[in-house]
């Protein structure tokens, strides 16, 4: 059976903060020198992100300096800010009324009621909780207490395609079912203090946001029939090690290698033409580009192994500049913004996470 796409819908908390005032804020938490300072703020340049939202955030908008209290200045160089069981106590808090405001907006843009709702396909890598907040989901929504739940946890960026495909298996094997995919990281809260490489890339690039999906094996009335076609997965040779994401006393810790925009330049296009050949397609017949934005070097390494322009991935540098990478709802925002304006079919989304892996989703 097919899996058609009804509708999508997506959240931000309710607060944003300018990426020069983000860069400000960020002294406080292990910048030390004058060079420091200087390495920092190109650093926020670099990212070409210009606002994220934030749900530690009280007060700010892209024009304003934003006010904050769950993460108080660094004390001393031992200090590395709130405890991991802090941290989830607020994931646990806030990511249930985010993830139910982006499915409410899927709904709506399905025509879907809650009631319609016979699956439930969550999506985080920024918090454990159980139960977690596909139960908050259920409670908000008041979906109906028989809906199956399956959680996809800890698959990183990529995690939206994961839980795509377990949506695209449940149509399959029942035809009358109606899926709701809901994903809802909130990196903020795994904000690192001191002066780390890997760190302050994730501090300088990483935000909070939710994107839900609603879809079924029937095609939606009066609106263009996205249809998810298939799903690839590849790991990437010699490459286990390059990106990370570890559970640390203080938060969830991003490893991130320079190496991994050359492995991506020297491994997608192999596996892609071998995939994409199943499909009976090519790289050149692909009509648009949904890539998830882990930051510029990765769009501009995919755009070196497929030949892509950057008109080819402007909604992704689109979305990355609005929002930063909020990790798995990250490729949901831009499946929205594609399909809203009507781009042609198919499309191809890809999205890497550790591993190295790549995630493929065809919609035709």
């Amino acid at each position: 059976m097919p899996f058609f796409v009804q509708g999508i819908g997506t959240a931000s908390p309710p607060c944003a903060v300018s990426q020069e005032h983000a860069a400000g804020m960020a002294q406080q938490f292990g910048c030390t020198t004058d060079e420091q300072l200087r390495q920092l703020k190109a650093l926020y340049r670099m990212t070409r992100v210009k606002t994220r939202h934030s749900v530690v955030l009280e007060s700010g908008s892209a024009a304003g300096w934003p006010q904050q209290s769950f993460f108080p200045p660094m004390r001393d160089a031992s200090d590395r800010g709130p405890t991991t069981a802090e941290r989830m106590a607020r994931y646990e808090r806030d990511a249930p009324a985010l993830g139910a405001q982006a499915a409410l907006a899927a709904l709506a843009d399905a025509g879907r009621q809650p009631s319609d709702i016979t699956h439930v396909v969550s999506v985080s890598c920024t918090g454990f909780a159980a139960p977690n907040f596909d139960l908050g989901l259920v409670r908000a929504l008041d979906l109906p207490w028989t809906v199956a739940r399956t959680h996809v946890g800890f698959m990183g960026c990529h995690g939206a395609l994961n839980g795509l495909r377990v949506a695209r298996a449940y149509a399959d094997s029942m035809p009358e079912s109606c899926v709701l995919v809901c994903a809802v990281e909130l990196c903020s809260l795994h904000y690192q203090y001191g002066w780390q490489g890997d760190w302050l890339v994730s501090n300088a690039i990483f935000a909070d946001g939710a994107a839900a999906i609603v879809g079924s094996g029937t095609p939606p009335s009066g609106s263009p029939a996205w249809e998810l076609r298939s799903n690839g997965s590849s790991l990437l040779e010699d490459s286990a090690e390059l990106m990370s994401w570890r559970i640390g006393n203080h938060g969830f810790e991003m490893s991130l290698s320079a190496r991994v925009p050359g492995v991506i330049e020297r491994e997608l296009r192999p596996w892609l033409d071998r995939w994409l050949g199943g499909q009976d397609l090519s790289v050149d017949r692909i009509a648009t580009w949904a890539v998830h934005p882990g930051g510029p070097r990765i769009l501009e390494s995919v755009a070196q192994a497929t030949g892509i322009g950057r008109d080819d991935y402007a909604i992704s540098q689109e979305v990355l500049s609005e929002f930063g990478n909020m990790s798995s709802p990250t490729i949901l925002f831009i499946l929205e913004r594609l399909r809203k304006r009507g781009a042609p079919l198919p499309c191809l989304a890809l999205g890497f996470g550790p591993g190295l892996a790549v995630e493929a989703a065809l919609f035709r």
